[in-house]
C-alpha cells in the first residue's frame, strides 16, 4: 500500500461516515443528534456515543453489516476498513457534539490527527500556527486549508512508515485505533485509547491530557444497534 492510497482510503471512509451507509447507519450529524435527544448533557450524549462504538467494534462479525461500505473500492481489507469506519464515525459524531463543524477540512484532518494518535502540537510545529494544551474551535477554524492538506499527507505519511513494506494487512498491528484485531474483533483497551483522545479533544478541548474516562463506565455490555 502506498501512502497516498491510505490518505485515499481514510477520505473515502470519512465522506461514508458523513453520508452514511444505507440502509442503517445514518451520517454522523443525524446520529449525533439522537445521541443528543436522548441524553440530558452532551458530556453523558458523548459517553453513551462512545460506550456504543466501543461495543460494535468489539463485537465480532460486524462488518457483514456495512452494507455499501464493504463493497467500496478499498485498498484496506474489509474487516479493518469496518473497524476504521465506526472509529472515524465515533470521533466525528463527539466532534459534532463539541460544536465543531464536521464538514471543515480542518476538522477532518483533527479527526485523522485524533484517529492515528499523533500530537497536534507536533504536526503544527513550525507552521506558525500556535497550539498549546487547550483548543477551541476559533483556533482550529483559523487553520488554513493547503495547510490542513499537508497535515493530511503528514498522517498519511506516519501511518505509512508504520504498516512498512507488509501493506495493508499489518494495519492491525501497526496503527494503535486498530490493533489487536482477531477475525474482525478490535481490542477493548484500544478502542478505549482512541475514544479518550476523542473525548478530550472535542469535549473538553484539552489536546495535552491523555486521561479521560477514569470517573466514567464507558462499557455497559448493552446492546447496541
Amino acid at each position: 500500500m502506498k501512502r497516498e492510497e491510505i490518505l485515499n482510503t481514510l477520505d473515502c471512509l470519512y465522506d461514508k461516515v458523513l453520508q452514511g451507509v444505507p440502509p442503517k447507519r445514518e451520517g454522523a450529524v443525524a446520529m449525533a443528534e439522537r445521541y443528543l435527544r436522548k441524553n440530558p448533557s452532551v458530556d453523558d450524549a458523548a459517553l453513551d456515543l462512545i460506550t456504543d462504538h466501543i461495543s460494535k467494534c468489539t463485537a465480532t462479525g460486524f462488518v457483514l453489516g456495512l452494507g455499501g461500505l464493504v463493497t467500496m473500492p478499498l485498498t484496506i481489507p474489509a474487516n479493518i476498513a469496518g473497524v476504521l469506519y465506526f472509529q472515524l464515525r465515533m470521533i466525528a459524531g463527539v466532534a459534532y457534539m463539541g460544536g465543531y463543524d464536521v464538514y471543515s477540512p480542518q476538522v477532518r484532518m483533527l479527526t485523522y490527527v485524533c484517529l492515528a494518535g499523533i500530537s497536534i502540537q507536533s504536526m503544527l510545529k513550525n507552521t506558525g500556527v500556535k497550539i498549546g494544551t487547550r483548543i477551541t474551535k476559533t483556533v482550529v477554524a483559523k487553520i488554513p486549508a493547503k495547510l490542513t492538506a499537508s497535515i493530511n499527507r503528514g498522517v498519511g505519511y506516519r501511518l505509512f512508515t508504520k504498516f512498512g513494506s507488509r501493506g495493508a494487512v499489518s494495519l492491525g498491528k501497526a496503527v494503535p485505533i486498530v490493533g489487536g484485531i482477531v477475525s474482525g474483533s478490535l481490542d477493548f483497551v484500544e478502542t478505549r485509547l482512541i475514544a479518550e483522545r476523542a473525548y478530550n479533544m472535542f469535549i473538553r478541548g484539552d489536546v495535552g491530557n491523555t486521561a479521560g474516562f477514569a470517573d466514567y463506565e464507558v462499557l455497559d455490555n448493552e446492546e447496541t444497534e
